[in-house]
């Protein structure tokens, strides 16, 4: 056996002594860390008594040492409790962990430190927020969730800052948002009168609900979900195989509309033409569309010969051909109802029937138009945005985002409603939605969600229905199926009751009828005065739609 082999074997023999031994002595060492304990406890509080008190304890602590060992058992007893106690007094005692900082203190420190350079002012003689000062000067209430995440703040700010500057809330808003947590939303209210702004962090939206028929009034559309606090409105809905109540997001249409016509952006893959096609499922049991995919990718060939459904153009001449019939057909019916009102009389019942013009990327169209030397197709638009809602006539415009300024100022003019769909920034809502945003955009945007804004009201979170290509085999079989089920048939397809012609009913041969009895009274004549009606002018025919534009490409 060598020297390290005997060395390695010693030094193992020695451990085992001495685990052996801390286990032998373990409570006699437990006993006397006790004892000692005692002693220093005794020793201070000797020293603590008073000197002419000292004595008469002396002689208490003599008295009952005495008594207890008189008594039967008393010093076995005594001895016992001694040491008892000696080992209560002696454990091992692990100290407590220190206590966790508390984070919500974190937290709001760094935001009112990073708020400071924004919020004071050299010759502010008592700055609300300072370097190195204290946050709950500025912050009147704060509220956390389990997970330690802000979920409502309110602070003041002092009243030379420009609150009424949108540049100078986004930067704000851009600073509470991340030092609070980019993952989520915030709304942000500011008070002007009061100096006040209130941060609070908006739940997520609903994103398992399919397209479905939707419990809505006679020309409303849902264009997806929002907040509860945004509409005071809830209507049913089928989601996870559940009935129940969400706040729609509803666009109302038709002649007393004050935002007829709809412009919505998006990010690619982020539901701009899913948009569309939910549109396009709500308008048909009522209406007729005309379909324009400018891309030309085949989003929309589900529509291609169904009812209601005129034509689904992919081609530039087909769009030309599509647009300029409608145009044309915007013009009868404007020319039908003011023929009527003159008149006193009823329009024609075909041009009280709602059409929808669906534009998906018009851009594409554009520039294929100018590099070819054609007439821009948005410039077709113009009759039907100006007189449409007199007309029975809706047009809805989706592009992407960044073709913003490619779409023309005539057709953002005219698009009172707007809808963004994915990420977007500060800068860019400002020109999207026509109006500031005083939501914060999360980090991570789901597909479908976005912000709707009808009109001069405010911007509301949005989330449009899963509404996918049924002809798309990635999408999932139950949405698919959803959509497949709101397709019309010939069979199943809604009329309007003013395309519907009387059915006269048959006399039965051998029982007289009520009118044939009626008709056997005689009735005395009225004399009337008649009236001279202006003659009435022969109405231009019904242009047909082009047959040279094919349906489909």
């Amino acid at each position: 056996m060598t020297f390290t082999e005997h060395l390695a074997r010693g030094r193992s023999l020695a451990r085992t002594a001495g685990d052996h031994a801390a286990d032998m002595f373990g409570p006699m060492i437990t006993i006397g860390r006790g004892l000692r304990a005692h002693a220093a406890w005794a020793k201070n509080w000797w020293a603590t008594t008073p000197k002419d008190k000292r004595g008469p304890a002396l002689f208490l602590v003599v008295a009952v040492i005495a008594a207890v060992a008189l008594l039967p058992y008393g010093p076995l007893l005594a001895l016992l409790a001694l040491m008892g106690s000696a080992a209560w007094a002696g454990r091992e005692r692990v100290a407590p962990p220190p206590p966790a900082p508390d984070t919500s203190n974190l937290k709001l420190a760094a935001i009112y430190t990073a708020l400071t350079p924004y919020l004071v002012h050299e010759s502010d003689p008592d700055p609300l927020y300072a370097h190195g000062g204290d946050f709950k000067d500025a912050f009147s209430s704060w509220e956390f969730d389990e997970e330690g995440r802000l979920v409502q703040l309110d602070l003041r700010y002092p009243a030379y800052f420009t609150d009424t500057e949108p540049q100078s809330r986004a930067r704000i808003e851009q600073v509470i948002h991340g030092k609070s947590g980019r993952s989520r939303e915030f709304r942000f209210t500011w008070d002007e009168e009061v100096n006040r702004l209130q941060v609070s962090a908006l739940p997520p939206l609903p994103g398992d609900i399919s397209a479905q028929r939707f419990v809505t009034a006679a020309g409303e559309l849902v264009l997806g979900f929002t907040d509860t606090t945004s509409t005071n409105r809830m209507i049913p809905v089928r989601q996870g195989g559940a009935q129940t109540h969400q706040p729609p997001v509803l666009w109302r249409t038709g002649p007393r509309s004050a935002e007829p016509h709809l412009l919505a952006l998006g990010t690619p893959g982020f539901g701009a033409s899913t948009l569309l096609r939910s549109l396009a499922l709500q308008a048909l049991p009522q209406g007729e569309i005309v379909v324009v995919d400018g891309a030309g990718t085949g989003e929309h060939a589900c529509l291609v010969g169904r009812p209601g459904v005129l034509t689904v153009e992919t081609s530039l001449h087909g769009a030309l051909a599509a647009l300029e019939w409608a145009a044309t057909e915007t013009q009868r019916r404007l020319d039908a109802h003011n023929h009527a009102k003159r008149t006193g009389g009823m329009p024609p019942a075909d041009t009280l029937r709602p059409l929808w013009l669906l534009l998906d990327h018009p851009s594409e169209l554009t520039e294929l138009a100018q590099a070819e030397g054609r007439p821009d197709p948005q410039e077709l638009l113009e009759t039907p945005l100006r007189h449409g809602r007199s007309a029975h006539v809706t047009v809805v415009v989706v592009d992407r985002l960044d073709a913003l300024e490619r779409i023309r100022p005539s057709v953002r003019a005219a698009c009172k409603a707007r809808v963004v769909l994915g990420p977007l920034s500060q800068h860019m809502a400002l020109d999207a939605l026509g109006g500031p945003l005083d939501i914060t955009p999360s980090s991570h945007t789901p597909p479908g969600r976005g912000y709707a804004r009808l009109g001069g009201a405010a911007p509301v979170r949005l989330q449009v229905p899963a509404t996918p290509d049924p002809l798309d085999d990635e999408a999932p079989i139950d949405q698919r199926d959803a959509v497949i089920a709101l397709l019309p048939h010939a069979d199943t397809r809604t009329e309007s009751t003013a395309d519907l012609a009387p059915v006269p009913s048959a006399p039965h041969a051998t029982e007289p009828t009520l009118v044939s009895d009626l008709s056997a009274i005689e009735h005395p004549r009225l004399d009337l005065p008649t009236v001279d009606l202006p003659p009435v002018p022969v109405l231009p025919q019904v242009p047909p739609m082009p047959s040279e534009a094919p349906r489909y490409h």
